[in-house]
């Protein structure tokens, strides 16, 4: 008999590099920093596309405590490393301060090459997320199943909110981050494909075309890795609690192995299933938590609460299954306390109520995040 497949995981963070003195991100300095962190964390530290930003991607993991211990030391290692430089790191969507104008782009071959390709559009990245990778079983069609996880995907988007600042302005919007990245080809939402080799078959024209070097250059909310047998989750920003970035890769990965043990949920859609996911996507970007979603088949539209505990209540045989139930309360805190979006702005609007100015209160949003992104030790 075959092993029983783990539904193994693994998850990305972005995080921007920035002076604790000035709250600004900054560039100087962080190429030291990544070469420090990478001699003493491995590779799994990577430059992103614009000098003040750093990746993680985490080892494979099999239970989600073991992520949150890793995510956890691994953001603790990051800043010790980052503090002789004059550094901090900080886990949102987007940086509350700093202007893209004054940033570089690394130098590295790809993100050279991407901004000839993008123009102003790639220079404007200054966006930071979380992807999840979750293995799917060989024998399972990773496109068949993208088609019918889409639906759920603007609720991932909502519960992990963390972008509400543009430029040193409150946009209004809980996740800036995905108004930005919709500049980009090849974001948002992905059309339905029939399967595999349908998908396949649509990266070949592109690549024929000279529009992308390969299918890692197709950058939706979801899509199937390139180097892995996984489905990788992009629509989330970056989660300043490290347990909320934990939760929600956990609640996708319970989502998949739901999908893979019911092979008939999800699979009803019509002409406008799409264009529904991507209204729902609007709402979550700009309420967050607080939205509510068109469900097809209902007359009145649902809040994120509902929708959420209906998920909760079906994939509760796979929390079990995969003993998930203890890394999934985290949910129940993100809706009392709130994302990092709406914490952002409490803390700007407390500033703003005591008297200070504009400038000042982002400051102290910044703050906050550099406090709030890196779990205090263990023994605390």
């Amino acid at each position: 008999m075959p092993p029983r497949p783990a539904y193994t995981f693994g998850i990305e963070e972005e995080f921007f590099l920035v002076s604790p003195r000035t709250r600004q991100a900054v560039s100087r300095g962080s190429g030291a920093l990544i070469e420090a962190c990478r001699a003493r964390l491995g590779d799994c530290i990577e430059a992103e596309m614009l000098g003040p930003q750093l990746e993680i991607a985490s080892p494979v993991f099999e239970d989600a405590d073991t992520a949150l211990a890793t995510l956890r030391r691994l953001r603790r290692d990051i800043a010790a490393l980052a503090q002789p430089h004059g550094i901090a790191i900080v886990a949102a969507g987007t940086h509350p301060l700093s202007a893209w104008q004054r940033q570089r782009t690394t130098r590295k071959p790809r993100y050279q090459q991407l901004v000839r390709d993008f123009r102003l559009i790639g220079r404007r990245n200054l966006v930071c997320g979380m992807h999840v990778h979750v293995e799917v079983p060989a024998r399972h069609d990773r496109v068949v199943l993208m088609n019918r996880l889409l639906p759920w995907l603007p609720l991932f988007l909502a519960l992990s909110t963390s972008s509400p600042f543009w430029a040193r302005r409150n946009t209004g919007l809980m996740s800036y981050r995905q108004a930005a990245y919709d500049e980009f080809p090849r974001t948002g939402i992905p059309d339905f494909f029939a399967d595999q080799a349908d998908y396949d078959a649509f990266v070949a024209t592109l690549v024929r075309a000279g529009a992308m070097e390969d299918a890692s250059h197709v950058w939706w909310a979801i899509r199937p890795a390139l180097r892995y047998p996984t489905l990788e989750l992009r629509i989330a920003d970056c989660c300043t609690a490290v347990e909320d970035g934990v939760a929600l890769a956990t609640l996708y990965r319970c989502l998949v192995h739901c999908l893979v043990r019911r092979p008939s949920l999800g699979k009803a859609r019509g002409t406008a299933t799409r264009r529904i996911v991507d209204e729902n996507r609007w709402r979550a970007k700009r309420d967050g938590i607080e939205a509510e979603f068109i469900v097809e088949g209902e007359r009145d539209p649902v809040s994120l609460r509902t929708v959420l505990a209906r998920l909760r209540e079906t994939i509760a045989p796979d929390a079990a299954a995969l003993g998930c139930d203890a890394a999934l309360r985290q949910l129940d805190v993100i809706l009392t306390r709130g994302t990092s979006a709406q914490r952002q702005l409490a803390v700007y609007r407390a500033a703003r109520d005591a008297g200070a100015g504009q400038l000042d209160a982002v400051r102290g949003v910044v703050d906050w995040l550099i406090e709030a992104t890196v779990p205090p030790p263990a023994h605390a």
